[in-house]
């Protein structure tokens, strides 16, 4: 409808400030030629656009205009109410600010649309954290993520690969940004010397000390966080040592074999067919190492049968043959 259009129109150029006709066009899937009408439009109802064409023209707003929420629809307003408060941010000390903001959006709302809170809120709730994760301590965490506003370089030291007996890593940074995967918040930034060819990424569990160095950095202008963050989570997981088993897998066991499988690094289940006539079904299993595929399996006894490779067949085995000797005397 164009009256959802008009108010899309209004709130991108509220938001994003003065955009070309052509991006305008692309965000809202329709012609420069039905930009300018919808300006015309606004325009004639008071609001105060303006339109520049040529190089280095625009549309945007006066400064200082805003207006409110009073024509989110129905769905609109349900979906505003799924907006829930992850952990993850309250680790960053800016839930109550959240809670607030929330709290004003809903003020703004016409009463009809109010009533829509209790309703989505008894219905849906997101849950950004996975089973069994431990809230880490990140104690420095707040001075990130008050170095990520300011632009402030920082001198970072970072927990020691190798075990507790490592020696800790101690560099100058400028921290560019901060990210959470299941709740658990990451830092990306570059290393001195600056700039630095690539950049790195640490959990904030693992950075012991973060101390302000008194300056202040540039950003560089191409940097796209969520851009570069999907890249980065895409280079590990295809990075990761690949072991994989062909087995076969009961029936009692099959539906939750995630779950038996236990804790620790998820494995990659994959269905390589329909279930035999006993009910068993032939699966692809993906872990990281050898030993790490025995000590799983084992676990599961007669339940699941490896097909391959033999080196885990014979493995199994054995070490099946070990406990029985033990436990038979």
């Amino acid at each position: 409808m164009r009256a959802d259009r008009l108010l899309s129109l209004l709130m991108l150029l509220q938001t994003r400030g003065r955009l070309t006709a052509r991006e305008l066009a692309e965000r809202l899937e329709v012609s420069e030629r039905t930009i300018y009408r919808d300006l015309e439009a606004l325009s004639a109802a008071g609001v105060p656009v303006f339109a520049d064409r040529g190089p280095g023209g625009g549309c945007g707003l006066l400064d200082g205009y805003r207006t409110t929420l009073t024509g989110l629809t129905e769905a609109e307003a349900r979906a505003l109410f799924m907006v829930s408060l992850p952990a993850s941010l309250g680790a960053l000390g800016v839930s109550q600010d959240l809670r607030s903001a929330l709290l004003k959006l809903t003020a703004a709302l016409p009463p009809g649309r109010r009533a829509a809170e209790a309703e989505t809120r008894q219905r849906l709730h997101i849950d950004a954290s996975w089973w069994f994760q431990p809230a880490g301590p990140a104690p420095c965490l707040p001075a990130l993520h008050a170095a990520v506003w300011q632009d402030q370089r920082l001198r970072l030291t970072v927990r020691g690969w190798g075990g507790p007996a490592a020696a800790p890593l101690t560099a100058e940074v400028e921290p560019y940004g901060l990210a959470a995967k299941a709740g658990v918040w990451h830092l990306v930034y570059a290393r001195a010397p600056f700039p630095a060819p690539r950049l790195h990424v640490d959990a904030a569990a693992d950075i012991l000390a973060a101390e302000p160095t008194g300056t202040r950095f540039e950003r560089p202008a191409a940097f796209d966080l969520a851009e570069f963050w999907r890249q980065w989570c895409e280079d590990v997981e295809h990075s990761r040592p690949r072991f994989v088993v062909r087995a076969r897998v009961a029936p009692e066991v099959w539906p939750r074999l995630s779950l038996y499988l236990g804790e620790g690094r998820p494995v990659a289940i994959a269905a390589e067919g329909p279930a035999d006539a006993a009910g068993w079904t032939p699966a692809q299993l993906t872990f990281e190492h050898f030993e790490e595929a025995r000590a799983r399996l084992l676990g599961l006894g007669g339940a699941i049968e490896v097909r391959g490779p033999e080196a885990l067949r014979r493995s199994l085995a054995d070490f099946a043959a070990q406990a029985l000797a033990v436990y038979a005397r």
